[in-house]
C-alpha cells in the first residue's frame, strides 16, 4: 500500500526538518510537502490534498488555530498540532483540539536528542492512531473542491458566534434513535469491514455480550468536531434496555460534500488574530477568576457519599468539554479526571473548562479536600489518587510512582484508589482514547459492587479504544454516544 501523504506546517526551518525526519522513519508514512505558515497550509491542502498534517501552532501572518478552522471548514483531515510549552501556545492548543484538531505532541527541545527521540516516537504513535485506529482513514474519500489555490486578498469568512469565542460549532448532534444523520460511504468489505453492533445503554451484570468493535470506527461516522452543528433540544428519555435504533434514511454524506453553487474558500487575512482566551459561560460571571483556587490543607471539605471518576486520552478535551458544560453548578458529587496529557497543559485545560462549565474546574493539587460541584483534573507527570479523609471526608493525593497501564496521569491508578471505598456510591467513566487505560480497574470496580459504570460508544469517540477495551470486558452497565453521558450521570448521580 502507499504511504500516507504528510503536510509539515512549522515557520521554523529547522523544526521542519527534524519533524519531516522522524516522520520519514515510519515507511508508512511519506512527508510530500511543507508549509511556514497556516496560510500557506491551507494553500498546500487545497493543492496537495495529503492524508494528514502536522501544524505548529504559534507561526506568523496566520497561526495554527486559525487555519485549522478553515481546514475543517472546507477540506477536513487529521491534523496533529505541535506546541511550545508557553502559556499562550498551550491556551491556543487547546483551542484547537476543540476546534477539532485530532490530538497534539509538544515540540521537542531541539538540544536534547533524547527529548527529541521520545517526541518522533509519540509523533509516529498519533499518526498512525489518526489513519488505522480513529474516524479518519486513508479509505475514506475526501471531497474534491472547485478552487485549487486561495485568493490573494480574501476577505475574512463570517463565523458562527461560538467559533468566534474560540470554541468549535461541530458539537455533537443531540438525537432521538429515530432521526437520521449524515453518513458517508462505507469502504469496500474487504478492506475494512466489521459485524454491525447497536449501542445499548444497559449491560446486566450476568456477562451478557457487550457490543465489540475493531480498531477502527465506523466507516460512515466522522469524527465529532467535523459534524455538522444543529441547535440543542431537550434531552429525550432513554430507551428501554436492548433496543436497536432504528435505520436511519440515506442522506448526503456531510457537509463538506462537494456542492455545485459552492463559493470560493475564504481565508482571514494576516491581521485577523485568534480569538481571546476568556469565553465564560452564560452562567458564569465574567469576574470568575480561571485560576486555581487556594486552599486550607487542614480545612475539611464536604460530607461525600458518592465520587464520579472520569477518565479519557485522544479526543478528550472535547469530550470533557461536552460532558462539563452539560452539569449543573448543584451537581451533588465530586468529579475526578485523568486526561492524558503533558505536565502543565492540564493547567491550560482546567482553566479553559473552568470558564465554560457551571461547575468549578480546577487542575487538583496535593491534598486538596473533594467537594460537591468540583470538577479536579490530574496534573500531567502525575497520578490522582482519592484517599479518605474522615467521615465523609476525602482529598486528592498525587503520587510519582511509575506509570501505570503505560501512562501518568492513569486512569487505571485512579480507578484502583477508588476500588477499597464501598461506603461511598462510586461512579466510573472512561470516553474516547487510545490503548485499554482504565479497562481493567473499570472491571474490578464493577466485580466490587460499583454504582454505575459508562463507556462512550463507538459513534461519537474520537479513538474508539479505551471505550472498547471495557466494553470487551463485560463491565460497561451504559454504552452511550457523548451527548448522553452527562444526562445518565445527572440521573444516576441524582437518584
Amino acid at each position: 500500500m502507499a504511504p500516507y501523504r504528510v503536510l509539515v506546517v512549522d515557520d521554523s526551518a529547522f523544526m521542519r526538518k527534524i519533524v519531516s525526519d522522524l516522520i520519514e522513519r515510519d515507511v508508512s508514512f511519506s512527508v510530500v510537502d511543507t508549509a511556514t505558515n497556516g496560510r500557506e497550509a491551507v494553500e498546500q491542502i487545497m493543492r496537495i490534498k495529503p492524508d494528514i498534517v502536522t501544524m505548529d501552532v504559534e507561526m506568523p501572518e496566520m497561526n495554527g488555530l486559525e487555519s485549522l478552522k478553515v481546514i475543517m471548514r472546507e477540506y477536513p483531515l487529521p491534523v496533529i498540532m505541535l506546541s511550545g510549552i508557553n502559556e499562550e501556545g498551550m491556551r491556543e492548543t487547546i483551542m484547537a483540539l476543540e476546534a477539532g484538531a485530532f490530538d497534539f505532541i509538544r515540540k521537542p527541545s531541539v538540544s536534547n536528542s533524547q527529548d527529541i527521540e521520545a517526541v518522533g516516537e509519540a509523533l509516529l504513535r498519533q499518526l498512525h492512531a489518526a489513519v488505522h485506529d480513529s474516524t479518519w482513514r486513508k479509505d475514506k474519500p475526501l471531497p474534491s473542491k472547485a478552487s485549487s489555490a486561495l485568493p490573494e486578498q480574501a476577505a475574512a469568512p463570517e463565523l458562527p458566534e461560538a467559533e468566534a469565542s474560540g470554541t468549535s460549532a461541530r458539537q455533537p448532534e443531540e438525537r432521538t434513535p429515530e432521526t437520521p444523520r449524515p453518513k458517508i460511504a462505507a469502504p469496500p468489505p474487504a478492506d475494512r469491514s466489521r459485524p454491525e453492533s447497536s449501542v445499548t445503554d444497559t449491560a446486566p451484570r450476568s456477562g451478557a455480550a457487550m457490543p465489540k468493535g475493531n480498531a477502527g470506527m465506523p466507516a460512515g461516522q466522522p469524527p465529532a468536531a467535523a459534524r455538522p452543528s444543529a441547535p440543542r433540544e431537550e434531552k429525550k428519555p432513554e430507551r428501554a434496555p436492548n433496543v436497536r435504533p432504528s435505520a436511519p434514511a440515506d442522506k448526503p454524506r456531510s457537509e463538506f460534500s462537494a456542492a455545485p453553487a459552492k463559493k470560493p474558500l475564504q481565508v482571514p487575512p494576516a491581521a485577523a488574530k485568534a480569538p481571546a482566551f476568556d469565553r465564560k459561560a452564560p452562567d458564569k460571571t465574567s469576574e470568575r477568576p480561571p485560576a486555581t483556587p487556594t486552599f486550607s490543607r487542614s480545612s475539611a471539605g464536604d460530607s461525600i457519599d458518592q465520587i464520579v471518576a472520569v477518565g479519557c486520552s485522544t479526543g478528550g478535551p472535547r469530550a470533557l468539554k461536552e460532558l462539563l458544560e452539560n452539569i449543573p453548578a448543584s451537581f451533588p458529587a465530586p468529579i475526578v479526571i485523568v486526561q492524558h496529557m503533558p505536565p502543565k497543559f492540564t493547567h491550560s485545560l482546567a482553566q479553559r473548562l473552568n470558564t465554560l462549565s457551571q461547575l468549578e474546574v480546577v487542575e487538583a493539587q496535593q491534598g486538596m479536600p473533594l467537594r460537591k460541584g468540583t470538577a479536579y483534573i490530574a496534573p500531567g507527570g502525575q497520578h490522582l489518587l482519592v484517599k479518605r479523609a474522615g467521615s465523609g471526608q476525602y482529598s486528592i493525593e498525587l503520587s510519582d510512582a511509575a506509570p501505570q497501564n503505560g501512562h501518568k496521569p492513569s486512569v487505571g491508578a485512579m480507578f484502583d484508589s477508588l476500588l477499597p471505598m464501598n461506603e461511598v456510591r462510586r461512579h466510573a467513566v472512561i470516553m474516547t482514547g487510545m490503548g485499554s487505560d482504565g479497562a481493567k480497574e473499570m472491571k474490578k470496580l464493577y466485580d466490587s459492587g460499583i454504582a454505575t459504570t459508562i463507556a462512550e460508544s463507538e459513534e461519537t469517540c474520537v479513538v474508539y479504544g479505551m471505550p472498547r477495551s471495557a466494553a470487551e470486558l463485560n463491565c460497561v452497565m451504559h454504552l452511550l454516544p457523548l451527548p448522553q453521558i452527562a444526562t445518565k450521570l445527572n440521573q444516576v448521580v441524582k437518584s
